[in-house]
C-alpha cells in the first residue's frame, strides 16, 4: 500500500492523476456524495440551531467501508474532491466518516488536471474551509426544509405527488409569466417599404442597391399613399457617412454561458452540456466546468498568445483579461478554458469532439484582436416626399478575431444583417427597379429555450452554475414543463408593389408561431405556480430569490452564521405554511366553459387525479358526472366550450372487423382501438377523433403480425406460451415470466421440460427491498 491514499471524486479522475503523482500515492474515488440528510422530518432539528442529521446513502455504503479500510492502511491522506462548495462539503463529509481531524488534514484543489497543476496543488495544501462547508450546508437544509414543508401543501390542496423547490419553482413562474404573455398578445401590424435600386459602375455591370424607409407607415393606405407619391419621384444620394467601426470578442465561458452557446451552436441541452465538460475535465482536456470566473491566468493568456501567433500571425494577438459583470461571483478562479492551447481538438466521442472545439475557439478568440470595419450609412432623397430612403452597409477590413469565432445569438438579440454596398457618389441621380410595402406584425416576447432560461435565472442572481443543470432537469420531470416544438399557424400578410410605374396588390402567407425546442409550462405547472404565487409570494419572489443567494455568498466569506440565515427565512416561511393548511382553498385551474349543448349540464375543465380534464355535470347531481382527458395540444386557459364538447365524443364506434365491433378512445396510457377485447396504441400521427374503420384494422392487423413474430410455441388448454422478447426467448406462464437456458432450444421444448423450468425458476423479488433484521 502507497504511504498516501488522495480521494478524487470520480473514478476516471483518480486514474488520470495517479499517473502524474507516482507510486508514492495511491489515487482512489468516492464517487461524490457519500452522505446526505436522512429521510423524513427528522433530517433537521429545527429547535436546535437547526442541526442536519447524515447518513451514509445506501449506495455509498460499500464504496465508505473500502475508504476507511484504504484510510487505516495509508500514513497520510489527502483530501482533492472538486474546488467548489460541493466538493468542500464532500472533503468535509469524508473527515466525519473516516474520523478525520478536518483542521489536520490536508485539502487541496486544483482547476486543471495537468501534471503541474496536481504537483503545485501537493505542495500547496490548505484544510478544510469551513465557511465553504456552511454555505453548501444552508442551501442543502433551506431546500430541504421548503421542500418537505411545501410538498404535503400541494398534495392536499392541488393534486397528490407534487412537489415543490426553492430555485425549481421560480424557474417554473419564468416560464409560465412568459406563455402568458405569448397567449394574451395581440400582434399589431405596420407596413415597411424596401426599395430596390440598378447601380451601374464604369463597365456597365449591374448590381443592386437595397434600400428602407426610416418609419413605419401604420396602415395599408397610408404606404399605398406613399408608393403614388413615389410614381413619378426622383432618387439622390443626398448623403454618404463612412465610420469606422470594430466588433469585440466575447470574454472566455463562464459555466452559463458554455451552456448558452453549446444550446444554440451544438444543439445540446444544458444537463448534456455539462456531462460532457464533465468528461473533458476529468480527461485533463479542459478547466473546471462550474465557474462564474471569465478571468484567464497568466500562463494561460501567454500560451493562447503563443498559439495565436503560430496559427494565425502576430497581428492578430491582442492578449487581455476579461473581470466579471457579476459582483461576488462564486468561484473566482479560471473561465473555462483548454488546459493545452496547442491541442485544437481531441479524440473522444463526438460530443466531446464538438464541445472541445467550441470551447478552444471560444477561449483563443477571446484573446485575438478586434475586428476593424466600415460602416456605410446612405441617406436617399425623394423629390416627392420629405421622407428618405436609408441604405446600410459594411466592409471587413481586419478580420481579427472572426477568422475564427462567431458568438451566437438569441432571437430576441437578432439584428439584420448589414451588406456590402457598390460604389456611390454623393448626389448621383438612381435608376428605381421596384419597391414594394409589406405588412409586418409586431412579435410577442419568444418562449425560453434551455439556454436563454439560464441566461435569464443568472440575470436575476437566481441559482449559480452548479445549480442550473439540476433545476432545468428537475421540472421537466416533474412534468411541470415540457420541452417541444410548435408548428405554427398560416397567417395572411398584404403586399404593395410599385414596378414600371404601376402599384398592385396582393395578399400571402407566411407561418408565424413556429419554435423549436422550447419550454411550455403544463397545466399542473401553472396551477401549482398560480397557488404558490399567491399563498408563498416570498418563495416566489425574484429579489427575494437573489438575496438568499447572495446570504450562501456571505456566510461562504465567513460574514454570516448559517444557522441564523436559516432561522430568519424559516420562522415566518413556517407560519404561512400553517396558515395555508388551515385558511387555502383547492385549486385545480377550473374554467366554467358554459352549458352542454346536448344535456344542459355545466361544462367545465380543471386538473384531476390522472391530469387536465373535462367535466360534464357535478358530482353531487342525481345523474353522474361525464368525464374526457384533454387534448395534449389544448390547455385549460384556452381551450372553447366547442373544443370541450367534442371530447366527449370518445369512445367512438367505427364499425365492426370480424363481426366485432371496433372502437376508439383515450384511456390512461393514451389514444386506443379496442376490437374483441384487445388494445391496440394509436400512434401519434394518427387522430382518436378522426381515425376511420379501415385505419384501424390496419392497426389491428399490424400487431396481429407483431405478436405472431413473438409467438415461438403455446399449448392447447395451459396458460403457457413460449415468446420472442426483447432480450431474447423466455416462457410466460400467467403472470411470471422465466428465463430458458441458452444450451436450450426453444422451439424443441415439451410441456413437461418447460413445467419444469417454471418450478425451478427462483420466486421474484419484491419491491421493498432488504427486510429489517430481528431485533
Amino acid at each position: 500500500m502507497a504511504k498516501n491514499l488522495l480521494i478524487v471524486e470520480s473514478p476516471a479522475k483518480a486514474k488520470t492523476i495517479e499517473k502524474f503523482l507516482g507510486k508514492d500515492f495511491k489515487v482512489t474515488s468516492c464517487q461524490g456524495h457519500i452522505r446526505d440528510l436522512i429521510k423524513g422530518n427528522d433530517a433537521i432539528d429545527k429547535e436546535n440551531d437547526f442541526e442536519p442529521k447524515y447518513h451514509v446513502s445506501p449506495e455509498k455504503q460499500k464504496i465508505v467501508t473500502e475508504l476507511k479500510k484504504l484510510a487505516k492502511a495509508a500514513e497520510e491522506i489527502w483530501l482533492a474532491t472538486d474546488e467548489d462548495r460541493e466538493g468542500e462539503a464532500i472533503s468535509w463529509h469524508l473527515c466525519e466518516e473516516l474520523k478525520l481531524d478536518p483542521d489536520n488534514t490536508k485539502r487541496i484543489v486544483f482547476h486543471e488536471i495537468t501534471k503541474e497543476a496536481i504537483n503545485n496543488a501537493v505542495q500547496n495544501p490548505r484544510f478544510i474551509d469551513r465557511n465553504l462547508v456552511n454555505a453548501q450546508q444552508a442551501r442543502r437544509i433551506l431546500d430541504r426544509l421548503v421542500g418537505f414543508e411545501l410538498s404535503p401543501i400541494l398534495w392536499k390542496k392541488v393534486k397528490p405527488s407534487l412537489s415543490a423547490g426553492r430555485v425549481q419553482s421560480v424557474a417554473v413562474r419564468l416560464i409560465v409569466e412568459r406563455e402568458r404573455e405569448v397567449m394574451h398578445f395581440e400582434p399589431k401590424s405596420s407596413f415597411k417599404v424596401t426599395a430596390l435600386f440598378d447601380i451601374k459602375d464604369d463597365k456597365g455591370k449591374v448590381s443592386k442597391l437595397k434600400a428602407e424607409s426610416g418609419t413605419k407607415f401604420e396602415n395599408a393606405e397610408a404606404a399605398q399613399k406613399f408608393l403614388e407619391e413615389c410614381l413619378s419621384a426622383d432618387f439622390t444620394i443626398k448623403d454618404i457617412q463612412t465610420k469606422p467601426a470594430k466588433k469585440t470578442p466575447a470574454a472566455p465561458f463562464t459555466t452559463s454561458t458554455l451552456q448558452q452557446e453549446a444550446s444554440r451552436k451544438l444543439s445540446f441541452s444544458v444537463s448534456r452540456t455539462m456531462s460532457v465538460a464533465q468528461k473533458l475535465y476529468e480527461s485533463g482536456h479542459i478547466t473546471y466546468m462550474r465557474t462564474d470566473s471569465v478571468n484567464l491566468s497568466n500562463s494561460a493568456i501567454s500560451a493562447s498568445a503563443a498559439e495565436i501567433e503560430k496559427s494565425f500571425g502576430k497581428e492578430y494577438v491582442n492578449s487581455k483579461n476579461y473581470k466579471n459583470k457579476k459582483s461576488g461571483a462564486q468561484e473566482a478562479h479560471e473561465a473555462i478554458r483548454p488546459t493545452y492551447f496547442e491541442k485544437h481538438t481531441v479524440s473522444g466521442s463526438s460530443d466531446e469532439e464538438r464541445l472541445y472545439e467550441l470551447i478552444w475557439k471560444r477561449t483563443v478568440a477571446s484573446q485575438m484582436s478586434d475586428a476593424k470595419l466600415e460602416r456605410t450609412t446612405v441617406k436617399i432623397d425623394i423629390s416627392t416626399n420629405k421622407e428618405e430612403l436609408n441604405a446600410k452597409g459594411e466592409v471587413l477590413l481586419f478580420d481579427g478575431f472572426l477568422k475564427l469565432y462567431i458568438e451566437s445569438r438569441d432571437e430576441e438579440d437578432e439584428e439584420e444583417q448589414s451588406t456590402m454596398l457598390p460604389p456611390l457618389k454623393k448626389g448621383e441621380q438612381l435608376d428605381l427597379d421596384h419597391m414594394f410595402a409589406r405588412e409586418r406584425f409586431t412579435k410577442a416576447a419568444p418562449r425560453y429555450n434551455e439556454a436563454s432560461l439560464v441566461r435569464k435565472l443568472e440575470e436575476l442572481g437566481i441559482g449559480r452554475p452548479s445549480t442550473y443543470a439540476p433545476t432545468i432537469t428537475t421540472i421537466q420531470k416533474r412534468n411541470y414543463v415540457e420541452k417541444k416544438d410548435m408548428e405554427g399557424d398560416e397567417r395572411a400578410y398584404r403586399l404593395l408593389r410599385l414596378k414600371d410605374g404601376q402599384i398592385s396588390k396582393k395578399t400571402e402567407t407566411e407561418i408565424t408561431g413556429a419554435e423549436k425546442q422550447k419550454l411550455f409550462p403544463t397545466d399542473i405547472g401553472m396551477v401549482v405556480n398560480d397557488f404558490l404565487l399567491k399563498h408563498f409570494k416570498n418563495v416566489l419572489d425574484y429579489n427575494f430569490t437573489a438575496r438568499i443567494e447572495e446570504d450562501f455568498d456571505v456566510i461562504a466569506q465567513g460574514d454570516l452564521k448559517w444557522n441564523k440565515m436559516i432561522e430568519d427565512f424559516y420562522r415566518p416561511f413556517h407560519k404561512t405554511v400553517e396558515k395555508t393548511e388551515e385558511e387555502a382553498e383547492r385549486a385545480s385551474g377550473e374554467r366554467v366553459l358554459g352549458k352542454d349543448p346536448k344535456s344542459g349540464r355545466e361544462l367545465i375543465v380543471r386538473i384531476g387525479k390522472y391530469g387536465p380534464m373535462a367535466q360534464i355535470g357535478k358530482t353531487e347531481d342525481e345523474e353522474k358526472p361525464k368525464f374526457a382527458k384533454l387534448r395534449s395540444d389544448q390547455k385549460l386557459e384556452t381551450i372553447t366550450l366547442e373544443e370541450a364538447v367534442d371530447l366527449f365524443k370518445l369512445p367512438r364506434d367505427l364499425g365492426e372487423f370480424e363481426d366485432k365491433k371496433v372502437t376508439a378512445a383515450i384511456g390512461r396510457f393514451g389514444p386506443y382501438v379496442r376490437h374483441d377485447g384487445k388494445f391496440v396504441s394509436v400512434p401519434k400521427d394518427m387522430d382518436v377523433y378522426e381515425i376511420k374503420l379501415d385505419e384501424a384494422v390496419g392497426l389491428i392487423k399490424e400487431k396481429r403480425e407483431i405478436e405472431a413474430k413473438r409467438l415461438i410455441k403455446e399449448f392447447d388448454g395451459e396458460d403457457i406460451q413460449v415468446l420472442n422478447g426483447r432480450y431474447g426467448p423466455y416462457i410466460k406462464a400467467g403472470k411470471k415470466n422465466v428465463r430458458i437456458p441458452k444450451d436450450k432450444d426453444p422451439e424443441a421444448l415439451s410441456l413437461e421440460e418447460i413445467k419444469e423450468l417454471i418450478e425451478k425458476a427462483p420466486a421474484k423479488k419484491g419491491r421493498g427491498g432488504r427486510k429489517k433484521k430481528a431485533k
